[in-house]
């Protein structure tokens, strides 16, 4: 476009420069001094070379001949559109209506059973005659304290009568044990992962418009199948240990991993223990109705010459387990966005986790085959309980200890 020999690109690259750096007032100005400049046809030149509208570069002149500018202020008094709730009065209180979590029950709500997006509450209020847009309907929920939020897993089912009195046994023997120098560890497993090239939870850094390239369907790999992290945690000195098996995840399976926990670390880092305590979650592989859990610790006890104690938490506490906040969502926070491609991927990024507060994480590779399905006697766990296994007073089905056998015969240590 072209007036009395101007070209309007020159004018138009000038403007994109310096309309980043210009409020609503200055860009006005600047608009109208060069519309002044070109003289007749100038509005409508500037107006196409700045993007602007005509009316906006009109103004700009207008307020060029102004005596004085209006103080602290970049549009004019009553200026701009005024906003949707003072115009209808009636607004907030109906989107209220239709978000507010008390109408999930009410069957008369219109959008009880829909996902309540910005877009459909906007529909669903301009058919009630409150014509607003998507994303006025974003603004006015901010402006009446709403929020997007994600669901919040903090209701842990029914609550057993006991719960309270157990968590102060447990830590009534937490106490003794530390205060003895006996070893008191958290144990669990962490949930299964894949191992391939598959997408993983979290969002990590990476240049712009080059997410990492990962499989679409999630298919274990037959090679690499899963991995079942089982976790040791020693309280005392914020120290893990993960058993990574690549087979079952069961009872001897659990055991094993407290073994080797022992072997590696435990029996260096306690020297003189006499017992150990362990906590742990009344389900899983560690279950506290688990027969063959209590089989391979009396077993393991006898094995190492330390008479184990467990203490299980009440059911539907599992998320308090103290394994759970400080080592595996310190070991999810590492891996987050993280594919893991092989098992040497998986170990090392175990052995890379790190917190603040001092934790540092051991993991080996456990490729033993567990067997699925081993079914321990009523007979046996009689026998049990007649030597080893001695259920404390207060709740025996959460509290017992496995004495150390001393009367077996132990295979000799290897030199």
């Amino acid at each position: 476009m072209t007036l009395a020999g101007v070209d309007s690109d020159p004018i138009a690259a000038r403007l994109a420069l310096i309309r980043p750096h210009l409020d609503e007032r200055a860009w006005r100005l600047l608009l109208g001094a060069e519309a002044r400049v070109l003289g007749a046809g100038g509005i409508k030149t500037v107006a196409a070379a700045g993007g602007a509208h005509p009316d906006t570069v009109a103004q700009g002149v207008r307020e060029l001949d102004y005596d004085e500018p209006i103080p602290g202020r970049v549009r004019r008094p009553g200026a701009g559109r005024p906003p949707k709730a003072s115009t209808d009065p009636e607004l907030l209180a109906a989107l209220d209506a239709l978000v507010d979590p008390v109408s999930r029950g009410d069957p008369e709500s219109p959008l009880r059973w829909t996902t309540k997006s910005t877009a459909k509450l906007a529909a669903e209020l301009t058919a009630a005659g409150h014509r607003v847009s998507a994303r006025t309907v974003a603004k006015l929920l901010k402006q009446i304290g709403y929020s997007l939020q994600a669901n919040s897993k903090t209701v842990e089912g029914g609550q057993h009568p006991d719960r309270d009195a157990q968590f102060g046994y447990l830590n009534t023997h937490v106490e003794g044990f530390q205060g003895s120098g006996d070893p008191v560890i958290s144990v669990d497993t962490k949930k299964k992962e894949l191992v391939g090239n598959y997408k993983a939870a979290g969002r990590e850094w990476e240049p712009a418009g080059s997410p990492r390239p990962v499989k679409v369907h999630d298919f274990a790999d037959p090679a690499l199948g899963k991995v079942a992290p089982y976790g040791v945690y020693d309280i005392a000195a914020n120290t893990g240990w993960i058993n990574v098996g690549t087979d079952a995840d069961t009872g001897e399976f659990a055991v094993e991993s407290i073994r080797r926990w022992w072997t590696t670390m435990g029996a260096d880092t306690y020297p003189n223990a006499r017992r150990l305590l362990i906590t742990a979650d009344s389900g899983g592989s560690n279950g506290s109705r688990l027969r063959l859990w209590k089989t391979e610790l009396a077993a393991l006890a006898t094995d190492i010459g330390l008479d184990i104690t467990v203490c299980h938490l009440p059911p539907g506490t599992s998320k308090w387990n103290r394994i759970e906040h400080r080592l595996f969502s310190a070991i999810s926070r590492n891996w987050r966005a993280r594919p893991l491609e092989s098992h040497e991927v998986v170990i090392e990024t175990l052995r890379a986790t790190t917190t603040s507060t001092g934790l540092t994480v051991h993991a080996e590779l456990d490729t033993g085959t567990y067997e699925r399905g081993i079914k321990i006697t009523d007979k046996q766990i009689a026998a049990l309980e007649a030597t080893q296994l001695h259920r404390h007073q207060f709740h025996g089905d959460w509290n017992y200890t496995l004495t150390a056998d001393r009367t077996a015969t132990r295979p000799k240590e290897p030199t």
